[in-house]
């Protein structure tokens, strides 16, 4: 009873996650080039603030629940991941899933400490795209791919 919960919690938060990082590289990308800076500069200011509020407890729900279908279905596959096309995606899946943390985190150090630049963001919302791209790709594929 409890793994379809935690996969519609998964869900959920991945949607969530993954729209908010497709939106911010898809759309307020061009939107960028048709706004005055200063009107950019209040739509970023003001979706930033959201999404730092939001975002860290999106990601609670997303690893927590993620963990918690770990733990109750997949650990036996994990011991030995290469063993199955499953539990090698399924790695692929997770380690990008960390990295995707790793980002997140750096983003929040590198906010809190007043380090944070347009540069170090492009890279940071460019780079989780391809992850997210990534894990989908994974996650649909640990069903349908095998070797």
């Amino acid at each position: 009873m409890l793994y379809p919960l935690f996969l519609t919690l998964h869900l959920f938060a991945a949607l969530i996650f993954i729209g908010t990082v497709f939106f911010e590289v898809l759309f307020l990308g061009s939107i960028r080039k048709q706004l005055p800076a200063k009107v950019m500069l209040l739509v970023e200011q003001g979706i930033g603030q959201r999404a730092r509020i939001l975002i860290p407890w999106v990601l609670l729900v997303l690893f927590g629940a993620g963990s918690g279908m770990v733990w109750l279905r997949y650990v036996p596959v994990l011991a030995t991941p290469l063993a199955s096309s499953f539990g090698t995606l399924l790695m692929l899946k997770i380690v990008l899933a960390v990295s995707v943390l790793l980002h997140f985190m750096v983003a929040m150090y590198l906010f809190k400490s007043g380090r944070m630049n347009a540069r170090y963001l492009h890279f940071i919302h460019g780079s989780l795209f391809c992850h997210m791209i990534g894990i989908v790709l994974l996650a649909k594929g640990m069903f349908y791919l095998t070797w």
